[in-house]
């Protein structure tokens, strides 16, 4: 639902394959029913089939048939077209609630990974990926270059979860390092952020955008989102805060 904000948002007209059903609010998830391997797969190919797709991302996937099915479908599409694939590696939740079945972590990497023009993992996936912390920003550096030139791609490490200003970097294969920042919005706890920075980039990949680009403006939309977030009163006294994706497309920069 957060893709499909984002996407309007960004000029781009956005499609939909669900993989599982989730009852989720900030900061607890209560309950996951996934959706059947081959009701996903046939989703993405009937796409893939009729639409004139430009870019596409995969959020939460869940379980290692549903990642098999997925990489099929995608692979054989990109046996006439190579789109550019951006994957969210939906692996824990900000609350810390796991969204990914262990074993599910191998086959993303072999299946999916290779697909991919961008990976962005939380801080908390990252240190999955690496098998080690990442609780520094020159940690979050080391990391992103390790991992991009493990899987030969580019990966996106985000620093919204460490302290002072919020520092992302996209970190590309040749060990390269383009770092985006953004002043820290206290007070605010949403979930989302994630799926819509990984949304936004897709989308400036659909318009063409380089990759470099496409990170701007998705850290410049993302930015305002929180800034300018909703907030809900709940009973008990404390808040509900949610992203404003009702914003104007951002220029880079």
């Amino acid at each position: 639902q957060a893709d499909l904000k984002t996407f309007t948002a960004l000029g781009v007209y956005g499609l939909t394959a669900i993989t599982c059903v989730v009852a989720e609010v900030p900061g607890k998830v209560s309950a996951i029913a996934p959706v059947p391997p081959e009701v996903v797969a046939e989703q993405v190919r009937l796409s893939l089939e009729a639409y004139p797709v430009a870019a596409l991302k995969t959020g939460m996937l869940h379980s290692c048939a549903v990642i098999e099915a997925v990489a099929a479908v995608l692979e054989r599409s990109f046996q006439n077209r190579r789109l550019p694939l951006v994957i969210d590696p939906v692996m824990i939740a900000t609350s810390g609630a796991p969204l990914l079945e262990p074993a599910g972590v191998d086959a993303m990497g072999q299946r999916l990974f290779p697909l991919a023009a961008l990976i962005t993992p939380n801080l908390d996936e990252a240190a999955v990926l690496l098998g080690r912390k990442i609780d520094t920003l020159e940690a979050m550096r080391d990391g992103g270059r390790a991992l991009a030139a493990r899987y030969g791609t580019a990966f996106l490490l985000k620093g919204g979860h460490l302290s002072g200003d919020a520092i992302d970097c996209l970190c590309t294969p040749d060990g390269a390092i383009v770092e985006r920042c953004a002043p820290r919005v206290p007070g605010v706890a949403t979930h989302g952020t994630g799926c819509t920075t990984s949304a936004a980039i897709a989308a400036g990949l659909a318009h063409g955008l380089p990759l470099p680009e496409a990170f701007a403006q998705a850290k410049a939309f993302v930015s305002q989102a929180i800034a300018a977030h909703f907030r809900w009163p709940r009973a008990d006294g404390s808040e509900t805060h949610a992203l404003n994706h009702r914003l104007p497309p951002l220029p880079p920069g």
